[in-house]
């Protein structure tokens, strides 16, 4: 389980259940566990700053955050395949 934060005021924004080893690219609605981040005008936004952690899309019917990559920092385990 991942804990992504706000690179600037290092605020939570999510926690995450990342399968697998890759980068953070995409974080899938279905593997959100908590949100801690707004969600205003298809843009995941941080709730202390207003820093844009990254823009809400939909691929075959499924939600995910295409996160920016300069504007989140994490910690945690990513769960082997």
């Amino acid at each position: 389980m991942l804990t992504i934060k706000c690179a600037k005021c290092k605020d939570k924004i999510m926690k995450y259940k990342k399968i697998g080893k890759g980068r953070v690219l995409k974080c899938w609605e279905g593997k959100i566990r908590r949100l801690y981040g707004e969600v205003k005008d298809d843009q995941l936004i941080c709730s202390s700053c207003n820093n844009i952690i990254g823009e809400v899309k939909s691929r075959s019917g499924k939600n995910y955050v295409d996160m920016d990559r300069e504007q989140f920092t994490y910690s945690g385990r990513k769960i082997p395949k």
